[in-house]
């Protein structure tokens, strides 16, 4: 399914490496920056994390949730958030069913492994809106910060 700018964000409940359920729900009232990503641990995924990492009090000023998603097991986020020192929840996609209901799901990814994230960046307002879709086909590609952090500032 794709995701359109201006349509209700697919609702998800999933668990962070901390083993706690997470609801987007809960993040009403909050504006939301989703970051699926192929598998913790490979180079790009982990040069994107840093990044939003370092500029993590962007997202906060401006009362934006930020949370990576990947079909990885939760104790494989977990050593993961650990080593980079990620400072936003990682949540288990394991079952990939929040990907794909996001559009955002690989059939076939490298090593012929099936049903692995598409990077994809996805801003959601305060009231649950999409007001930012991008999903990426290369998984060497980076989104598009600049306009993501755009329509973020613009949200605040």
């Amino acid at each position: 399914m794709k995701i359109e700018v201006g349509q209700k964000a697919p609702a998800f409940s999933l668990f962070d490496s901390e083993k706690n359920k997470i609801n987007l729900e809960d993040s009403k009232g909050k504006n939301v920056l989703l970051l699926f990503y192929p598998l913790a641990f490979t180079s790009v995924c982990t040069k994107e994390l840093c990044n939003v990492r370092d500029n993590i009090s962007f997202f906060n000023s401006a009362n934006a949730q930020v949370f990576g998603i990947s079909v990885d097991s939760i104790f494989t986020l977990a050593k993961f958030k650990d080593d980079q020192h990620l400072n936003f929840p990682l949540l288990s996609d394991f079952n990939k069913d929040v990907s794909a209901a996001y559009g955002s799901l690989y059939e076939t990814f490298g090593f012929d492994m099936k049903g692995v994230s598409k990077r994809s960046a996805f801003v959601i307002d305060k009231d649950g809106i999409i007001k930012y879709a991008e999903v990426l086909e290369n998984a060497g590609d980076i989104p598009d910060f600049e306009a993501i952090n755009k329509v973020i500032e613009e949200l605040k």
